[in-house]
């Protein structure tokens, strides 16, 4: 027998569920049908298990330069198995909260793979949801009023290098292995490589990042993007950018071997492994978008500002609809696709205030215009930039390497961008990103008392930089 329901979300990722607990509170009768479990990518197999091995990473690399702080410790080892054991506890409270909060919101879940059907005996509307139950019984049937369609992505790979999950793999594997390897080269210079490159470097593997760019970093401030190519080889990080993987020479024996165009000249590499970071594709196989009018293009899925699709009662969120595919703008796209369902009229997203995290070592953290984006919309910009290295907190941290540097307009002192490249920003960028969302200027921003010694001075002293008015340096 059919059930109805007011919405019912296709995917329980960092997108689906919280767009499903928005629709709880607001009354909406609500479903998720989740294939994996819920929390998605984010949660299973991106934001938080490589943060935990990152963080891992980090003190390892700190103990064994714990002689520098005053502090003696001998015979600093790595036990990866532990590693990946507090990884994985991580991962499962954190799931275990989630599905508390299905219960909490009295959302039905139901675990198995959702396919949208064409117009049927249960709605004139395609829409009517058939899931394939894991366990292997009857395929449910659900009516909704409202689809979200919350799919997510997976890592996208390269013709001719076949994802073998022992010499060429993707983050999906890296995240489960059990040994590290001595070497690899990571096919791909964005946040994610540089993630893995600098993570696995300080679990002391031998690391070679090859970027098709002409930078690491590629949607990054040029100048932060030149910070980081800078402080990973100073670590022994080998980072060749203008690198033209070349596929069809990828040898496997007992290791991988493979050639990339570089300048004119072809150049052999050699690892015992490979990790594919070329970003990532939408999952769009197999839910019945073609018994839709809904929209593709260049594989994915097309909506209006409040991510409404062609069929005006379907919604895209998240990865599957390209953009920023960050698990907090997800999050916000299901928060106003909700909203708008229910006629509360929200305010579409501006993608300029989004914030923007990688956490390598250094972090990097920007939000808004970069300096090459500003110039090429027309404005007239000023620039104020501050390092760390004349900040006291940073050098009690030992961390003093990296800048903070605000773009703004030199005609209105609006605020257009700030990047940050250093000690704990992912954490300072959030003041960057409130600042742009109450349209603050450099002069509120750097007159907004900073407290001493903290990191968070640097924004402050970035902003008096911008007028040159730094006090510090």
């Amino acid at each position: 027998m059919a059930k109805e329901y007011d919405l019912v979300i296709l995917g329980g990722g960092t997108g689906g569920y919280v767009a499903a607990i928005r629709a709880s509170q607001l009354g909406l009768k609500t479903a998720v049908v989740e294939k994996g479990k819920l929390g998605g990518t984010c949660l299973h197999a991106g934001c938080i298990p490589s943060k935990a091995l990152l963080r891992s990473a980090e003190v390892y690399a700190q103990t064994k330069n714990s002689e520098a702080f005053g502090v003696i410790a001998s015979d600093v080892r790595l036990d990866f198995a532990k590693v990946q054991a507090r990884k994985s506890a991580i991962v499962e409270q954190l799931y275990k909260g989630v599905r508390h909060l299905m219960k909490k919101g009295k959302i039905d879940v139901y675990a198995g793979f959702g396919r949208i059907l064409g117009p049927s005996i249960f709605s004139p509307m395609p829409g009517t949801i058939s899931v394939e139950m894991n366990d292997g019984t009857e395929n449910e049937m659900l009516v909704p009023k409202n689809v979200i369609i919350a799919t997510g992505s997976r890592p996208r790979t390269l013709p001719g290098l076949e994802i073998d999950g022992e010499f060429v793999i993707t983050s999906d594997e890296a995240l489960q292995m059990e040994t590290l390897p001595s070497s690899i080269i990571i096919v791909g210079g964005g946040a994610i490589g540089i993630e893995w490159a600098s993570m696995l470097n300080d679990f002391g593997v031998e690391v070679t990042v090859l970027e098709y760019a002409d930078r690491i970093l590629p949607s990054e401030d040029r100048d932060v993007s030149k910070e980081v190519e800078k402080l990973l080889k100073r670590r022994g990080i080998t980072v060749m950018t203008e690198a033209k993987v070349l596929p069809e020479t990828l040898e496997k024996g007992s290791g991988v071997t493979i050639r990339a165009e570089h300048q004119g000249e072809q150049k052999t590499f050699t690892a015992e492994k490979m990790l594919v970071c070329i970003g990532r594709q939408a999952n769009i196989e197999g839910i019945g978008l073609e018994n839709t009018d809904i929209v593709i293009e260049n594989g994915v899925i097309q909506t209006n500002e409040f991510y409404q699709t062609k069929e005006p009662h379907i919604y895209a969120i998240g990865d599957v609809i390209g953009g920023l595919q960050l698990a907090h703008v997800a999050s916000h796209e299901g928060i106003v696709a909700v909203e708008h369902i229910v006629g509360q009229n929200p305010f579409p997203i501006d993608y300029t205030m989004v914030s923007k995290c990688v956490y390598s070592r250094p972090e990097v953290a920007s939000v808004g215009l970069t300096e090459e984006e500003a110039k090429a919309k027309g404005y007239e910009v000023k620039v104020g930039k501050f390092p760390f290295k004349a900040i006291g907190k940073a050098l009690v941290f030992g961390e003093a390497e990296g800048f903070v540097k605000i773009v703004a307009d030199q005609k209105t002192n609006d605020l257009l961008g700030v990047h940050m490249v250093g000690p704990h920003v992912t954490d300072m960028i959030s003041e960057a990103g409130l600042a742009r969302v109450l349209d603050a200027t450099p002069w509120e921003v750097a007159h907004a008392i900073h407290p001493h010694p903290t990191l968070s001075e640097a924004m402050a002293e970035a902003a008096l930089a911008v007028d040159g008015n730094a006090i510090h340096f």
